[in-house]
């Protein structure tokens, strides 16, 4: 067994497999995109069998570039979009349905409803999140009610219920470990956080049999071993965390008060703040940071749905652009005159505004303009949203946050123009680090130091590198001009604006 960490990233558009020598650094990489399916209007899905067929195909591609077998990986760590939930069968492990992504509003009615019974307190205090569609347990429940059967299998014991780390696992380890972690689980909003156990209260509000639902472990903690059929060698599994944590770790936020932000699919901003278990008063969310060795970490965090989906609609929805990376060099080129806003509310507003029923809009539009200016748009977008997070972060959490400095990653964070603009607008240094697989290294970290080749938490902050530091350069009046505008778009598009 060699010191090399293998890291599962299963995103939202696509799943990555990488490997990681002893020195921390990719030896291989494998990666391949799945389907977005769109059923109807603010409904999105995914085939977890596609998912899984990406994961075994992109384990095997990173191991042969990295020219190394299983039996050389010494640990495996597993990272993945958060809020989507499976059901699949107990007996056969074969979904009911295709999985309902987080970014699926189809229960925003669901959760009016349970808002009109004046629950939301009930599930804001023991969860720390707020009674909106991105969570898991609004979906489950719907499965339970619209699967046909589904309910009366539930009872009987028949049904598993997991995020996609648990459906990954169950999977790699032949249907032996049916477990998550703390940070998933404090997903689902079924999960109190103060108790890290299931909370029979709110799992009788949602109808959900705790027999569906996995055992919760540490981020850091012995998942299983992967099946030796699969790769050639079985694997112990020793690290699990939702994407957005695992960032955090990768980004190696263990202080209170260190800041990190991720741009990806959706934009998602954590604030350590220690064991101090903060409630927000600004409508951002309470939540695990990550369990280690028993001891529970705690964030402020806000969530932002559409980031770089924004780019993707750019490309795909409009074809205004063949590639992502174009949007920085049209950006430039934008008509510095015209003042064109996005709001991608394509499914509802995120932190702070939560607002399920609101869509996307543009204002400011001109016959002038063009291709250049809704990539400018599109990009000023994810900014505008970050500013939105980190106003309110500084008016729940006051331990220093004016002075903090932005930690980001993602892919967006590769546009030098884009995180030039962010710091911007932030009126905050940005800071992009010299690896940008932030996520999968947080997850591989959990698991190469559980496995005891990779460094423990103090020596594993020292190796955070710093590839670059954006400092805000507009004048204020500038500034000032450009975020009253927002304000005003995002007003007018809410959906009681």
């Amino acid at each position: 067994m060699g010191g090399y960490v293998l890291a599962v990233d299963q995103g939202t558009t696509s799943t990555r497999a990488i490997v990681f020598d002893g020195d921390m650094k990719i030896a291989g990489m494998g990666q391949k995109e799945f389907t977005q399916i769109y059923p109807r209007s603010g409904w999105v899905e995914h085939d977890p069998e596609e998912i899984w067929d990406s994961v075994v195909s992109t384990v095997h591609m990173a191991l042969r570039e990295a020219k190394v077998t299983a039996k050389d990986i010494a640990a495996l760590g597993i990272t993945n979009q958060r809020e989507t939930a499976v059901v699949w069968e107990r007996e056969t492990g074969k979904p009911i349905q295709n999985a309902i992504v987080w970014q699926d509003r189809r229960t925003a009615s669901y959760c009016d409803n349970l808002k009109r019974q004046d629950l939301e307190r009930t599930f804001t205090k023991k969860t720390g999140l707020i009674l909106d569609p991105y969570f898991s347990g609004t979906k489950l429940s719907w499965m339970l009610a619209n699967v046909k059967g589904a309910r009366a299998r539930a009872a009987r014991g028949d049904l598993c219920f997991g995020t996609i780390d648990t459906f990954l696992i169950w999977r790699l380890t032949g249907g032996k470990s049916f477990v998550t972690d703390a940070t998933n689980a404090s997903r689902t909003l079924m999960f109190n956080i103060a108790t890290n156990a299931w909370d029979e209260d709110l799992l009788d509000i949602l109808r959900v049999p705790a027999a569906m639902l996995p055992e919760v472990k540490d981020c850091a903690d012995d998942f299983g071993m992967v099946d030796p059929e699969l790769f050639g060698a079985a694997i112990p599994i020793f690290g699990v965390a939702g994407d957005q944590q695992a960032a955090t770790i990768g980004q190696a936020c263990f202080e209170p008060g260190m800041l990190k932000s991720t741009y990806g699919t959706g934009c998602f901003a954590l604030l350590n703040t220690g064991n101090d278990m903060v409630r927000s008063k600004n409508r951002l969310l309470t939540t695990i940071a990550y369990r280690l060795n028993g001891e529970t970490t705690y964030a402020l965090e806000g969530s932002i749905f559409i980031a770089g989906a924004a780019v993707q609609w750019l490309r795909d929805g409009l074809g205004i652009i063949d590639k992502a990376s174009d949007t920085n060099d049209l950006a430039e080129k934008a008509d510095p005159t015209q003042d064109v806003y996005l709001v991608p509310a394509f499914t509802g507003l995120g932190a702070p505004h939560w607002d399920a029923k609101a869509r996307g809009a543009i204002y400011g539009l001109t016959r002038n303009s063009g291709p250049a200016e809704l990539s400018r748009a599109a990009l000023e977008a994810v900014c505008y949203q970050t500013r939105d997070l980190l106003e309110a972060m500084q008016k729940d959490w006051k331990n220093g946050t004016e002075d903090t400095v932005l930690r980001v990653d993602g892919g967006m964070v590769a546009s030098d123009w884009t995180m030039q603009r962010l710091a911007d607008l932030l009126e905050a240094p940005v800071d992009r680090p010299v690896i940008l697989e932030t996520t999968a290294l947080g997850a591989a970290w959990l698991a190469g130091s559980r496995a005891g080749v990779w460094p423990d938490r103090e020596k594993f902050s020292t190796t955070w590198k710093r590839d670059r530091r954006f400092e805000p350069s507009m004048d204020e009046k500038t500034r000032a001009a450009k975020l009253r505008g927002w304000k005003n778009a995002v007003k007018r598009t809410l959906s009681e604006g």
